[in-house]
C-alpha cells in the first residue's frame, strides 16, 4: 500500500491493474488502517481518474453479497454525497416518488459519513429500519418495487473501510464509487456528483461497468443533485454515447430557489420535510424532488423527455401514490420486524 501511496503522492495516475491491486489490499483484513487512510487522502489530493474509480468499483462489487431478484429495468438514484450542502434527503424522497410512478428502484444508502443525516438515519425515523437481510431486501423489491439496500449489509467487507472514512472525515474515492457498486444488475442509473469537472469521466465509468443508460448531474452550487439554484451540468450516457448538456430549473418550468431553501437538519427534521413533500406541500423542496425524480424517470425510459418526467413525478405525489409507497414500505418494515421477533 505504501508503494501505491508514494506513486499517487508523486502525481502519477494508477493504471487499472495497479488500482485493482491496491483496492484488493484495501479490502484485506491485514491492511494497516493508517496506510489505508494515507492512500485514500493521497488519491483525493491528486484527483481520482475514471480508470481508478472503475477498478475500485469492480473490486468492491466483487465483494458484495449477491441478491436473487426478478428481472426488471432497475434504477438506482443515489448520489455520491459529500457535497457539504446539508440539504434534506432529496434522493431518498425521490425514490418514493419514482416507485410511486412505477419505476423499480433499488437504492443504495448508508448512515451519515460526511453529512448531518444519511439516508438510513432518516429512514429509521420514518419507520423503515436497517435490520433487513439481503433476502428481506429482495422480497421488498419484489413486493413493493422499491428497496433500500443498506450498504453495511450488502457490503459486509466495507466495515473497516467505513471506519477509515469516518476517521478521515472528508469525501474520498469511496464517495464516487459507492453508487457504482449496487449488487443488483442495473440497466439504468441516475446519480449526482459535486464535481462538475468529473461528470464526463463519471459517465464513462458508467459505460465501463455496463450500464445501458445513465445520467450524471453536478448541480448548481456544488449539489450532488439537480438544483434550483442555477445551471446544472449533465452527461447522458445512452447505449455507449456520451451527451453533455446543461439545464436550469426555469428551463423545465420550475422556479429558481437558493440552496438555503432546501437545507436540512437532524434526521427528525429531514423526515418531517420528506413527509411534507410527499403530502403535496408545494415550494422549493417539492420542486427539487420532482426535478430529480423527473430526471430519474427520463433516465429509466418511462418518460420521453425531462419535462414529461417532471409531470409524471408531480402526478406521483399529487395522486397520493408516492405517499402510499412510503406507507407500504413502512408497513413492510414493521412486518419483517414482527417476523424476526417470532423467530
Amino acid at each position: 500500500m505504501k508503494n501505491y501511496t508514494r506513486i499517487v503522492e508523486e502525481g502519477r495516475n494508477l493504471q487499472y491493474e495497479e488500482m485493482e491491486h491496491a483496492a484488493k489490499r484495501l479490502f484485506s483484513e491485514e491492511a494497516n488502517v493508517e496506510e489505508m487512510a494515507a492512500f485514500l487522502v493521497a488519491l483525493s489530493k491528486k484527483g481520482e481518474t475514471a480508470t481508478e474509480v472503475a477498478a475500485l468499483a469492480s473490486v468492491m462489487t466483487s465483494h458484495a453479497i449477491e441478491m436473487d431478484v426478478p428481472s426488471a429495468r432497475y434504477l438506482d438514484n443515489c448520489g455520491t454525497g459529500g457535497d457539504g450542502s446539508n440539504s434534506f434527503n432529496i434522493s431518498t424522497t425521490s425514490a418514493f416518488v419514482l416507485a410511486g410512478a412505477g419505476v423499480h428502484v433499488a437504492k443504495h444508502g448508508n448512515r451519515k459519513v460526511t453529512s448531518a443525516a444519511g439516508s438510513q438515519d432518516v429512514l429509521d425515523v420514518l419507520g423503515i429500519h436497517s435490520r433487513f437481510t439481503t433476502d428481506d431486501m429482495g422480497r421488498m423489491l419484489r413486493e413493493e418495487g422499491l428497496a433500500f439496500l443498506f450498504a453495511p449489509i450488502v457490503h459486509p467487507k466495507m466495515k473497516r473501510i467505513g471506519e477509515v472514512r469516518a476517521m478521515i472525515g472528508k469525501p474520498t474515492i469511496f464517495n464516487l464509487v459507492g453508487p457504482l457498486t449496487n449488487p443488483i444488475p442495473l440497466e439504468t442509473q441516475f446519480t449526482g456528483i459535486n464535481r462538475p469537472d468529473f461528470i464526463m469521466e463519471y459517465a464513462s465509468v458508467m459505460r465501463m461497468i455496463g450500464r445501458e443508460r445513465a445520467l450524471v448531474v453536478s448541480g448548481a452550487g456544488g449539489l450532488d443533485e439537480a438544483s434550483l439554484a442555477g445551471q446544472n451540468s449533465f452527461v447522458l450516457m445512452d447505449k455507449g454515447d456520451l451527451i453533455p448538456f446543461s439545464l436550469t430549473a426555469e428551463d423545465v418550468g420550475l422556479s429558481y430557489a437558493p440552496l438555503s431553501a432546501i437545507r436540512g437538519g437532524s434526521p427528525e427534521e429531514n423526515a418531517a420535510m420528506i413527509r411534507s413533500v410527499l403530502q403535496g406541500e408545494r415550494g422549493p423542496r417539492f420542486d427539487t424532488v420532482v426535478f430529480n425524480a423527473g430526471l430519474g424517470l427520463f433516465t429509466n425510459g418511462m418518460a420521453d423527455s425531462i419535462q414529461e418526467g417532471i409531470e409524471l413525478a408531480t402526478d406521483s405525489i399529487l395522486s397520493g401514490n408516492a405517499l402510499r409507497k412510503l406507507k407500504a414500505v413502512v408497513a413492510f418494515s414493521e412486518q419483517i420486524g414482527q417476523e424476526a421477533m417470532v423467530k
